[in-house]
């Protein structure tokens, strides 16, 4: 089967880590274990990542520029996706006993410069704050700022991805079994101009929304959104939380989940299923046993 596997900013920093190279890198030494364990099973593998807390740190570096001096969120994107991808690439290939190729190709999307989402930021970058720093760094910087659980973060437009324009290199690679590490952090945004050329623009995309539309313009059997909790859980968070191993597309759909948290990764687990392929929701450390139906929440296409 061919499976895109998207590793939730978990596998590269949990909350409330520092960020450091050392910690990233011990972080994804633990991801690449479950990652080779679907290649052993005779699986084709491409893998997608998230870059929050990466692309928040770029930016902040950028506050020793000028504010014309500063690099905009999509070249940031495409730093963030060669750094991770160097790091997943590298440690993959050591966990494989360098047995399997395996490349990092850095991946634009384009997004429809009308899309509501740049009026309206809703996803969060850079590391956590108390309310008060946060506003102060807001109103220092120009940032629009979010609660995120009992801390504060940045928030910047994150609009639907609608093409991957580096398709075409994706599958030349796939043809030769090349593990492919791509559109991370949801790729490089762009705006496709009239002409047909592109151009980047300031946003970051959702992660689990690109990688859904990956899988589909793939055409992959399998989407796996891997994070740290083992399940989709009904009213989680409280007393009454129980995990659900199975859901249809239409009762998925009809769950509220939290936008910041769950919620992106149903949605594109849905959009994935509807067509026709498996899409499973889980611990990365389950990644196999989520493939087989074993583990995690298996969302299938409705009856």
């Amino acid at each position: 089967m061919l499976v895109v596997a998207a590793l939730g900013g978990n596998a590269l920093l949990k909350r409330g880590e520092p960020l450091t190279a050392a910690a990233q890198r011990g972080n994804v030494q633990l991801a690449v274990r479950a990652l080779a364990e679907i290649v052993r099973a005779g699986h084709q593998l491409v893998i997608t990542h998230g870059n929050g807390p990466q692309v928040g740190l770029l930016a902040l570096q950028g506050a020793a520029y000028r504010p014309d001096e500063a690099y905009p969120l999509d070249v940031l994107g495409a730093e963030t996706e060669g750094m991770i991808g160097y790091m997943i690439e590298q440690e993959l290939e050591n966990a494989l006993d360098h047995d399997r190729p395996v490349a990092t190709l850095l991946t634009q999307v384009v997004v429809d410069p009308g899309d509501p989402a740049f009026a309206h930021p809703t996803k969060f970058v850079g590391p956590v704050y108390e309310r008060d720093e946060a506003e102060r760094r807001a109103a220092a910087a120009g940032w629009q700022i979010a609660r995120d659980g009992d801390k504060w973060r940045r928030v910047v437009p994150s609009p639907t991805p609608l093409e991957i324009p580096d398709l075409r290199v994706l599958q030349l690679l796939l043809a030769q079994g090349v593990v492919v590490v791509c559109t991370g952090g949801g790729g490089i945004p762009v705006l496709r101009r009239e002409d047909g050329s592109m151009i980047g623009v300031e946003a970051v995309i959702d992660k689990d929304a690109a990688s859904a539309l990956l899988a589909r313009q793939l055409g992959a059997d399998a989407l796996l959104l891997l994070t740290d909790v083992e399940a989709v859980y009904r009213e989680y968070g409280t007393d009454a939380a129980s995990p659900v191993h199975a859901l249809t597309v239409a009762g998925a759909r009809e769950m509220a989940l939290p936008a910041g948290s769950m919620g992106p990764k149903l949605a594109a687990a849905c959009d994935f299923a509807e067509n026709g392929g498996i899409s499973g929701i889980g611990r990365l450390v389950d990644a196999l046993a989520i493939l087989d139906g074993t583990a995690g929440t298996r969302v299938s296409a409705d009856a």
